[in-house]
């Protein structure tokens, strides 16, 4: 038998193999992240043809705990053109693959007044469909402002590294 020229295996977890579909940018705006994670998504065959395409929207997406499973609610996946009567409907209930310690850390600690559990990003990792989950805290205005400014300074600040 053959020998592999290259020396990586195929079980590496570089970045290989991950195609980022979509990002919440909105969840690092409104939220400061406490805890990260990986979860799969239970999916319909058009609405994995339609992710392969690119056509989905965080917009007003949440997470809940609901009998010991995490829930996605309101993440719109368009309708893929060419599934005819075999359809999915864009905006209903996924259900999120997790661990059951994992699901039951994260409800405890979303109970907390001001924490919630957002979507965060959304990819395909070695042809399996994963969600990015976080456990959040709500920002106040000022903190809003303040990653702003950070944000602006840092930007103005490679600017000028960039130049010299």
């Amino acid at each position: 038998m053959a020998k592999n020229k290259n020396n990586k295996s195929n079980n590496s977890s570089t970045t290989e193999g991950i195609k980022v579909i979509a990002v919440n940018k909105r969840a690092t705006f409104d939220y400061e992240i406490l805890e990260k994670l990986e979860c799969g998504i239970v999916l319909q065959g058009s609405e994995v043809k339609s992710l392969r395409d690119g056509r989905v929207s965080f917009a007003d997406s949440y997470i809940r705990v609901l009998n010991d499973e995490l829930f996605l609610f309101g993440m719109n996946i368009s309708e893929y053109f060419m599934a005819n009567r075999l359809n999915h409907h864009p905006v209903h209930t996924r259900k999120l693959l997790a661990h059951k310690r994992e699901i039951r850390k994260l409800a405890m600690a979303s109970e907390i007044k001001g924490h919630t559990i957002v979507p965060m990003k959304l990819y395909f990792k070695n042809a399996r469909c994963k969600l990015l989950i976080g456990l959040g805290r709500g920002k106040a205005v000022y903190d809003k402002r303040e990653s702003l400014k950070k944000k602006d300074f840092d930007r103005q600040k490679q600017r000028i590294m960039k130049s010299y």
